[in-house]
């Protein structure tokens, strides 16, 4: 069996003139993590991250408009028209090193960085403090949590450099921690989520010493912050097939600690089945996979329906029920504005059943009705479970083509 290849054609021009500017100041530079991963595999990366042994004053000096980030561990954004790129330098693991949590190893600093899209010199202006613990590549590497996220390419000198057989992974499909699982879960039990979700992404087994480290250490789990736990489920809800990782993970005994009422949904089996049933027909809806907020209703859409075909229980009576909004709230970690855009949906959806109804109305009521703007996610929610009809779908789709055509109407 061969070596996977890059495909060198994929990668961004942006990320290798940044590679090839640090290397012209004699330093090292390479593609890092995630996106080497991607492109050995045949997958076109989304974001690209770069490590080098340049300090960050250093990155942050002969490279254009860059901001150095993050407190306790400083890395250098550089910015390209809407794109973003992390330049960090090689680390080594420390005795009070925070830890990591993206595919290609990044710190939380800059997790957050994505997300709360602050102005360059308010990143750059904020105090700069704590241990950085710089080291070589090999150290970088070892320090990073999946062997496949360990690999470097230099786009110039066009070399992988592998410390941790993550080729070799990449060519038996196999997901492997770097050093001894058991620990490693300890150190950050979110990893365990991560684990699930990468080898459901890229169709990958989960190397027998990893899976069976999570068994032992998932109760762990329970010491990670509920925010972190929150942004993997939505990134597991964004997975092509979700419901295969919540299968996986509901065997893994994950559920039990975390989330003790999801782990009893899915203990019945008749629920369970209706449950990934539905589950399985998010990405067929065109629920928006970006919007946490719709992503959110989906999921609690396929929950509180799965109960109301089971239990014969009225789905706002669910929705209101003390387990279901403590499983949402403090299992899940869903807000309660996202919570209320489901009451709003369940609303929308009976009138939707209803077309006769509609067609009666007044032309100034039907443009009122079609105007709401939970109307859509209403429509994609309720094929999750069929109760909108294709005739029925294809007759309200026509209805807002032409409102937006015609809003006078």
């Amino acid at each position: 069996m061969t070596r996977p290849k890059l495909h060198l054609d994929w990668i961004d021009p942006h990320a290798v003139k940044i590679v090839e500017t640090l290397k012209r100041y004699g330093f090292e530079a390479y593609l890092v993590g995630g996106c080497v991963r991607d492109l050995l595999i045949g997958i076109h990366p989304k974001d690209y991250d770069i490590a080098t042994n340049a300090p960050p004053e250093q990155i942050r000096r002969h490279i254009g408009n860059s901001y150095i980030i993050g407190r306790r561990f400083r890395l250098v954004l550089v910015k390209r028209g809407q794109q973003q790129y992390e330049v960090a330098t090689f680390r080594r693991n420390g005795p009070t090193e925070e830890l990591i949590e993206s595919n290609g190893g990044e710190s939380p600093e800059a997790n957050d960085s994505r997300i709360r899209n602050a102005l360059p010199q308010d990143r750059e202006s904020s105090p700069i403090s704590g241990d950085n613990f710089f080291g070589t590549i090999e150290e970088d590497a070892k320090r990073r949590d999946f062997t496949i996220n360990a690999l470097f390419y230099d786009p110039v000198g066009r070399k992988i450099i592998d410390y941790c057989d993550g080729q070799k992974d990449i060519e038996n499909h196999i997901l492997r921690m770097i050093g001894n699982p058991k620990e490693r879960f300890i150190e950050d039990p979110i990893r365990i989520f991560r684990a699930v979700r990468l080898a459901h992404k890229l169709h990958f087994q989960l190397d027998p010493h990893l899976r069976s480290a999570i068994k032992e250490t998932s109760s762990e789990l329970i010491k990670s912050v509920l925010p972190r736990r929150r942004e993997e489920y939505l990134k597991i809800l964004r997975l092509k097939h979700p419901e295969q990782a919540f299968i996986e993970l509901h065997d893994l005994g994950v559920f039990k600690d975390i989330a003790p009422i999801l782990n009893d949904f899915l203990n019945n089996e008749e629920q369970r089945d209706l449950f990934f049933q539905m589950l399985a027909r998010i990405h067929m809806t065109g629920v928006d996979l970006h919007s946490p907020y719709e992503l959110i209703a989906a999921f609690l859409y396929c929950f509180v329906k799965t109960l109301h075909e089971t239990t014969h229980r009225d789905c706002k009576e669910i929705l209101e029920d003390s387990k279901t909004l403590d499983l949402s709230k403090n299992e899940l970690g869903f807000f309660k504005l996202e919570y209320s855009q489901l009451h709003r949906c369940l609303e929308v959806i009976e009138s939707l059943k209803n077309i006769e109804t509609f067609k009666r109305k007044g032309l100034r009521r039907q443009a009122a009705f079609l105007s709401n703007d939970i109307l859509p996610l209403a429509l994609n929610l309720g094929q999750l479970d069929y109760s909108i009809r294709i005739k029925d779908l294809n007759f309200w789709n026509n209805e807002l083509k032409n409102q937006i055509y015609s809003p006078s109407r």
